[in-house]
């Protein structure tokens, strides 16, 4: 990988994660329904933002030749519009936790460790869907790249979200 490119991208995506933060904080600081759309544009723009340097990053670092491209890049962008509609899920479920945060219940908490779990699985589900349709596109060193890459974007996404949603027992 071109490291300093690498890097810079890296760093993008780590800072549009940590601009999420305050969306996230909002979100939880907010009761006005009103004021919800106001704060899914912004996550929506941000999605958008992710999504668009991720494939800077995927194309920054994915060799491919010419013919290749032809054929991953479309691929590509059904396999994200499918990951989109999984993400969708994930958050609705931290929009259904800030709703009902200081008062989740145990039943509550449980319900959505199981679907946030459900979600997880599904990501994985999807993953594995799509290492056969890839590989008929490109050869499986470049899918492995490919999957690579893809699941740290997704960890450095999933941390900077993870770090602004606070845990459920601090409620009380």
């Amino acid at each position: 990988m071109n490291n300093k490119l690498t890097c810079a991208l890296a760093l993008s995506i780590c800072v549009a994660g940590l601009a999420a933060g305050p969306a996230i904080k909002k979100t939880f600081a907010q009761t006005a329904t009103n004021s919800q759309s106001g704060i899914d544009q912004e996550v929506q723009l941000l999605r958008e933002d992710i999504r668009s340097k991720k494939k800077q990053l995927v194309a920054a670092n994915l060799k491919l030749t010419d013919t290749e491209a032809t054929t991953f890049w479309p691929v590509y962008d059904q396999y994200t519009a499918d990951l989109v509609k999984i993400n969708d899920q994930k958050y609705t479920l931290i929009k259904e936790y800030a709703s009902s945060w200081g008062t989740v219940s145990d039943e509550q908490a449980l319900s959505l460790t199981n679907r946030a779990l459900a979600i997880e699985k599904n990501v994985t589900e999807l993953r594995i869907r799509y290492v056969p349709i890839f590989n008929k596109v490109i050869p499986g060193k470049k899918v492995a790249t490919f999957f690579q890459i893809e699941r740290r974007v997704q960890a450095v996404i999933d941390l900077q979200v993870s770090a602004q949603l606070p845990l459920v027992q601090t409620q009380e």
